[in-house]
């Protein structure tokens, strides 16, 4: 058992334009964090993680980095980040941050001084290519929409964006760029920064050659993601990340697009010697229908199963992994994966009960401990994300969708549901900010908030708190050997956690149903009920015995079970 701060703590996302407004500005900043360290600590949290802080024009919501050492001037300064640092380290708590190195902002001092001459050293920082007879490289198209490619006046050449065109992708093959990342990375590391999350990491090679990519039925763009994902030069230029600025000490994690349980090794495996682990996209879409204003009954097996037990049988040498359901880049976990109007509380419980007893290291999105969820009353105005904008003017003004359709597709898709304002209070904007909020907060927080939940002893907020501490008073429930019963049993999820003798017995109805299932491998002879969302039953543990169990709506049950159980 090699253990680990970054495999036993308790981690947790934040979105700082969301999260606490310390200067009525409307918009999320370090000193609002620094302000809520003491509620995190308490929660049970030891490693807290921001999305890009950098200094960017905010096109893609500051993966556009314009100074990769200075800050975001809405969130505050580097002295700001420094003071928020130590107030972190004082709490014996963690930093982990978001590094973007696959591409820049095209305002970053890089992009602008090579667009000046072809002798200048920042001209190879990019990819540049002439194009064929006065058109575009190839037929790749962007992630954001279009091609990948803009024409650039100035230089008289291409350049690529496998993002919006305000973010060019940077050339890794060039020695000087990778030794000035480097000397950036250094940079935070200095500063006590304890780990990064780099971002679409595994884009970093791209094929120089720059084929054609396969043009399918209906398809304007080619087939691309195989010239530019996964390459094996990505693994080259991690394992030199690794070998000459990362410290034994600090976690390496990669957003690994493309990559799941079965081949996340090639990542993470410890021979390789590249990342701790990788952010996956298992869960991003699961409940969504073929339309965006369509759900889709979960398969358990299929879609949670699968995935998450996939995840845990994976053997040791393969590597860590994360655990989580959302992030902000998808919709509320409660919303999309539980049921957020009949069975809120006991939906939000059971979910949290999962991640908080499987191996690996739990990831709590902000938000998600008091069960917010998505905002089902947001007008068209009402969104941020540019894609709701840009999508309406494709699909309804050109009558391919109904405007209620449409509408109903962002109260079920929007990534705007998963960075509405953290509700504090039930005060006006929910207690995140005494100005006008960048984003309005969700109607709903004068029912669900932090403060209502503190005084709530069975409240999701508490539920939470309880499941952190057992798993931190357990290590069975951290580096456990894993396994699952009843993997055929399409509404109930259970398995066992056992090391060194300490076994704890997990099950959970996964909907709202009253599901049964009997199995030879729940028999257990002496055991004790330790958490759960509802209220305990006098036959609960006399057919558990016998191998049977009963359960109510989206109920979770966590059982410690005694040696000789």
């Amino acid at each position: 058992m090699n253990r680990r701060w970054w495999k036993e703590g308790i981690a947790y996302q934040i979105y700082v334009r969301s999260f606490k407004d310390s200067d009525g500005d409307g918009i999320g900043d370090i000193k609002g964090i620094v302000e809520k360290l003491d509620y995190l600590k308490d929660l049970g949290v030891d490693i807290i993680y921001l999305n890009p802080i950098n200094k960017s024009p905010n096109d893609d919501n500051g993966y556009d980095i314009s100074d990769f050492e200075d800050i975001m001037d809405e969130f505050g300064t580097l002295e700001d980040f420094d003071y928020m640092l130590k107030e972190i380290q004082k709490r014996d708590m963690k930093f982990v941050m978001d590094l973007v190195i696959n591409h820049t902002s095209d305002e970053h001092p890089w992009f602008v001084e090579g667009r000046k001459s072809a002798e200048n050293k920042y001209r190879d920082y990019y990819i540049w290519n002439k194009g064929k007879d006065g058109q575009v490289p190839n037929n790749w198209g962007s992630f954001f929409g279009g091609s990948a490619w803009e024409y650039d006046e100035e230089v008289g050449e291409y350049y690529l964006h496998l993002f919006s065109k305000k973010q060019p992708d940077l050339n890794w093959k060039n020695e000087n760029l990778r030794k000035d990342i480097k000397d950036m990375i250094q940079f935070w590391i200095d500063k006590g920064v304890n780990g990064f999350r780099m971002d679409a990491i595994n884009h970093l090679g791209k094929d120089a050659n720059f084929p054609d990519g396969e043009v399918g039925e209906g398809q304007v763009y080619g087939d691309f993601i195989k010239y530019v994902q996964n390459l094996p030069e990505v693994h080259d230029y991690l394992k030199e990340l690794k070998r000459d600025v990362f410290e034994d000490e600090h976690v390496v994690i990669g957003e690994t697009g493309g990559i799941g349980y079965h081949n996340a090794y090639l990542y993470t495996g410890v021979d390789k010697k590249e990342l701790d682990f990788t952010f996956h996209f298992d869960m991003h879409s699961v409940g969504r229908g073929k339309e965006a204003w369509e759900t889709t009954k979960i398969d358990l097996i299929n879609d949670i199963k699968k995935n998450m037990s996939g995840w845990q049988m994976r053997e040791d040498n393969e590597g860590w992994c994360p655990l989580f359901y959302s992030n902000h880049d998808t919709t509320r976990t409660v919303s999309r994966l539980g049921d957020d109007k009949d069975y809120h509380v006991e939906s939000a419980k059971m979910l949290a009960t999962l991640p908080l007893t499987q191996k690996g290291t739990p990831f709590i999105y902000y938000g998600d401990e008091i069960g917010m969820t998505n905002d089902r009353t947001f007008k068209l105005e009402d969104y941020r994300d540019i894609s709701a904008f840009n999508r309406h003017k494709d699909f309804v003004q050109s009558g391919l969708v109904t405007e209620e359709n449409y509408l109903k597709g962002l109260h079920n898709t929007s990534r705007d549901n998963s960075r509405t304002p953290m509700q504090w209070d039930d005060s006006k904007n929910a207690g995140f900010t005494t100005g006008k909020a960048w984003i309005k907060a969700n109607e709903n927080h004068k029912e669900i908030n932090v403060e209502k939940q503190l005084q709530d002893e069975n409240s999701i907020l508490n539920y939470y708190k309880k499941i952190i501490k057992l798993r931190k008073e357990n290590l069975s429930l951290v580096y456990g050997d894993f396994k699952e019963i009843g993997r055929d049993h399409e509404e109930i999820y259970s398995y066992t956690r056992e090391l060194d003798g300490e076994k704890f017995l997990i099950m959970v109805n996964f909907f709202g149903g009253e599901p049964k299932i009997e199995d030879k491998e729940l028999v257990t002879n002496d055991c004790e009920l330790v958490l759960w969302n509802y209220e305990k039953r006098e036959n609960d543990f006399s057919l558990l015995k016998e191998g049977k169990v009963e359960l109510r709506p989206y109920e979770a049950r966590v059982y410690k079970v005694k040696a000789n159980g």
